[in-house]
């Protein structure tokens, strides 16, 4: 049997824009592997928080993630985090791991490491959906398709909302997506696409709309 050609998405963009729920359905749907980039750094922001860290401290959080067991599982239908033994799928998505990944996310020898560890996997699986931040400029720029998906403030703010089902309050939401998106703009680009990477505006799209779009931009012979 000839071995399936290389084929790696890259989406990337703020919070609230669907990067999540449309690279998982992208990937089920094409039997592709799934990776969310960001579930590292809050998977790290977890390890820190447990062994009370100091987060105002950049060499402890490094060497806290220097340290951390990371693994991450890559079916886009239940993609488990586990770190150091203990699964933390769920823990990573609570509200207090937003307030903290910021901080861990601004470290440059964390984000060099992290980068390093996606590659890794990237690399090993040959056929994947990652998203996060900055994967389609930094962690694999050569991906077959490179995508930037943006969507209204108001419209994030809803979706993550939605998300969070009521576990976190109005004012809450509206800071973690517009204190995080001036955070991490200090250290990542996701605002403008770069040179070769498609901008996707799902504001007025449903997630069934976005993943057609999307799959329909896979060049035919690696789908």
């Amino acid at each position: 049997m000839a071995q399936a050609r290389e084929l790696v998405i890259a989406i990337d963009g703020p919070s609230g824009a669907g990067k999540s729920s449309t690279a998982r359905g992208v990937a089920a749907r094409l039997g592709l592997d799934y990776l969310d980039t960001g579930a590292m750094y809050r998977a790290v922001s977890w390890a820190c928080m447990v062994d009370d860290v100091d987060m105002t401290s950049p060499d402890a959080m490094l060497e806290r993630a220097r340290g951390a067991e990371l693994l991450m599982g890559l079916d886009p239908t239940d993609p488990r985090v586990t770190v150091d033994g203990h699964d933390v799928t769920a823990a990573i998505r609570e509200p207090v791991i937003a307030d903290l990944v910021s901080a861990v996310a601004r470290v440059i020898p964390i984000r060099e490491l992290l980068t390093g560890r996606m590659r890794n996997i990237i690399a090993a699986s040959g056929r994947i959906v990652a998203e996060g931040r900055d994967v389609t400029t930094v962690v694999w720029p050569t991906a077959q398709l490179r995508l930037l998906m943006v969507a209204d403030p108001v419209e994030r703010i809803a979706r993550r909302e939605a998300e969070l089902a009521g576990a976190a309050g109005h004012e809450r939401v509206v800071s973690s997506i517009v204190d995080r998106d001036r955070k991490d703009s200090t250290v990542s680009r996701f605002g403008t696409p770069a040179e070769g990477v498609t901008l996707l505006d799902t504001t007025r799209l449903g997630l069934d709309e976005v993943i057609a779009a999307v799959i329909a931009m896979v060049p035919g012979s690696l789908g």
